[in-house]
């Protein structure tokens, strides 16, 4: 935190602004307030101007090579699990996942799009060797990934946030919407963030609704891809968190897991 009150000055007061990496915080001097990150996502300048982001107010290079940004300190609050369904939520996602912009700036940045083949390779080099993991239900589970392998393929891509847990969104005091936290984004299929936001916060049966409301069609073949993506992250984040030792959150994944036993078993 030192070289945080080097760069801003004995002015300022800096505290830790909560979350788990421990490199966010906040600095308030009089009337003023800034969140600090340390080396946040690059395209950091082009989500704010598309207030996608709160305002970034400038960005610095520590003599160690760390990068500092500061944005706006948002006053506002989370949104509710419940507002997850709301058209705002389906009209930002829809703005994010069409703007060329960040995908231009991405692309730029040498990100190569991640293709379900290399997810699958990846889940499964993560689950070879693990004894402690449910085998039958993994087996099951990498049978339907290898089974619908080719139908998820798509030319589609777009920067997905990866990361749209509720806690993610946050509403201004203006009333505007931002999206915050993209430390995770890649290019990829946007079913990857339609599966974990709509899995998780919408009833199926107001899928075909709010899928409306972002601008797509919901036919067989986005069903399946919505469908392949959340089962691929729930076999994710059941082995990782099993891995590291949270059995509660480990278990979350493997329930959902078991929730597509019947699709699995298929």
């Amino acid at each position: 935190m030192s070289e945080l009150e080097h760069v801003l000055g004995s002015e300022w007061s800096i505290s830790p602004a909560g979350g788990t990496s421990g490199e966010a915080f906040l600095a308030e001097k009089q009337n003023e307030k800034l969140f600090l990150k340390r080396n946040s996502s690059p395209f950091l300048a082009v989500l704010s101007a598309e207030g996608i982001v709160p305002k970034l107010v400038w960005t610095k290079r520590l003599e160690n090579g760390d990068v500092i940004t500061a944005q706006r300190w948002l006053e506002g609050r989370v949104l509710s699990k419940e507002e997850m369904k709301e058209d705002k939520v389906a009209k930002l996602l829809s703005k994010i996942h069409h703007s060329s912009e960040i995908l231009h700036l991405f692309m730029r940045m040498g990100k190569k799009p991640l293709e379900p083949a290399n997810l699958l390779v990846r889940l499964i080099n993560q689950y070879r060797g693990n004894k402690r993991v449910d085998q039958a239900l993994i087996a099951h589970a990498l049978e339907f990934l290898h089974k619908h392998l080719e139908q998820v393929k798509t030319q589609e891509k777009v920067v997905c946030h990866s990361d749209l847990n509720h806690e993610n969104w946050m509403q201004g005091e203006d009333d505007h919407l931002y999206l915050i936290d993209w430390d995770q984004a890649v290019i990829a299929d946007p079913a990857i963030d339609l599966s974990m936001l709509l899995y998780q916060y919408v009833p199926s049966s107001e899928w075909e609704d709010w899928l409306n409301m972002y601008g797509a069609e919901y036919d067989h073949n986005l069903h399946l891809r919505i469908q392949w993506y959340m089962i691929a992250l729930s076999l994710s984040y059941y082995i990782r968190y099993l891995e590291k030792g949270d059995y509660e959150y480990s278990l979350k994944w493997k329930n959902r897991l078991m929730q597509h036993k019947m699709v699995i078993y298929s």
